[in-house]
């Protein structure tokens, strides 16, 4: 009787995070067809074309095909992790998805080197799981693959596993120990932001470059600015508001300004607000300008809140009146009357310049070079 492989499910195996389907041979009854059928899919696989970008197959459970070697390979990456050798796991993921990407099996390497990023990180070996997560949109640009929800979708789970850690609390004043426990929580948020940052803004550049808006995909700079915020043990709210600026969560970007209010010093609270606004207005999204004061108020009236008595505020919300209309003269009142004001943060005339631009067509004058520019340089997305 001729032989036939049928595929059989066995149990997950963590590193994969996918179950493994392997070919198991006996003998029965049938035809090789189906056998050849299966080993053209296992070849189609490794080409971005023929499945979008993701290398699994659509069935009740994932399906990722694994020579003998491959799963010898996966298991034994998996084993050095877990065993503390994070160094030496590294090293092998780096030659091993080299390898697939020189061969041209892009998907293989994306498929190694979530997996290794996701194992990493979870083991809070955040350089390495960094570096393998960088290395893995490396591979989307070097495979050509277009944005994608499934593309995203892997992304975001490699962001998810970066960890989020509290700094040490309650700590007594002058004592030594304390004091060293405090500077490496530092030391390891700063490495923890500056590695997160790399890969999710190397993302952002594949994702503008490969499909999504020119800008970058809105969700990944709202990752970003998410975690900048959360973990940044020196946070610059300016850094933070470009990407939710960029990004799609009016709501949540209203939720930071909310936090960031009860804990910044005096007078730092109404500029986070106007340079929100103001950065949504040189965009030309009126729309979730308006959002996010709406949600702003809304939030801060549930805490028995309200916005700050300034007249940078006060700015600010007949602004926002003003742009519903064509009201050009209106306009330029109200920058002169509110010049101290807006004198406050060199930033803001720069941003007036390009809502005049966007809302009302007025040309901007050409700045010397060195005076200002820096608006530009960050809505260049900082990368």
């Amino acid at each position: 009787m001729p032989e036939q492989i049928l595929l059989l499910p066995l149990p997950p195996i963590p590193l994969l995070l996918h179950p493994i389907v392997l070919s198991v041979s006996f003998t029965v009854t049938g035809s090789r067809r189906d056998v050849e059928d299966d080993e053209a899919t296992h070849q189609s696989r490794n080409s971005p074309s023929s499945t979008g970008g993701m290398p699994y197959l659509s069935t009740p459970f994932s399906l990722i095909y694994l020579s003998a070697e491959e799963h010898r390979i996966m298991q034994k990456l998996e084993k050095s992790v877990n065993d503390g050798n994070a160094y030496g796991a590294l090293q092998l993921y780096k030659t091993y998805s080299a390898r697939y990407a020189a061969a041209e099996k892009y998907n293989d390497a994306l498929d190694l080197l979530e997996a290794g990023a996701i194992l990493q990180l979870n083991h809070s070996e955040v350089t390495s799981g960094a570096e393998l997560a960088t290395l893995f949109v490396e591979i989307l640009v070097k495979g050509k693959y277009p944005f994608s929800e499934e593309t995203l979708d892997r992304i975001r789970k490699i962001y998810q596993a970066f960890p989020k850690l509290p700094m040490p609390q309650h700590l007594i004043d002058h004592d030594d120990d304390d004091m060293e426990k405090l500077s490496e929580a530092l030391v390891a948020a700063k490495t923890r932001v500056e590695v997160c940052s790399s890969f999710l803004k190397s993302a952002i550049r594949w994702s503008a470059e490969y499909g999504a808006s020119k800008s970058g995909c809105p969700e990944l700079h709202y990752m970003l600015a998410d975690y900048i915020y959360s973990e940044s043990p020196e946070l610059d709210m300016a850094k933070v508001t470009v990407h939710f600026v960029r990004g799609n969560n009016p709501e949540k970007f209203a939720s930071t300004l909310t936090n960031f209010m009860g804990k910044c010093y005096p007078g730092e609270d109404d500029l986070a607000i106007a340079r929100a606004v103001l950065m949504y207005l040189s965009q030309g999204n009126l729309r979730d300008a308006n959002k996010l004061l709406g949600e702003l108020r809304k939030q801060l009236k549930a805490k028995q809140q309200t916005l700050p008595n300034s007249d940078l505020i006060q700015f600010v919300v007949y602004l926002l009146e003003t742009l519903e209309r064509d009201a050009l003269p209106l306009f330029r009142m109200l920058r002169q009357k509110y010049k101290s004001s807006i004198d406050r943060e060199r930033l803001f005339d720069e941003l007036l310049d390009d809502i005049a631009e966007k809302f009302y067509g007025v040309r901007r004058q050409v700045a010397f070079p060195g005076m200002f520019g820096d608006i530009f340089k960050m809505m260049d997305m900082q990368l």
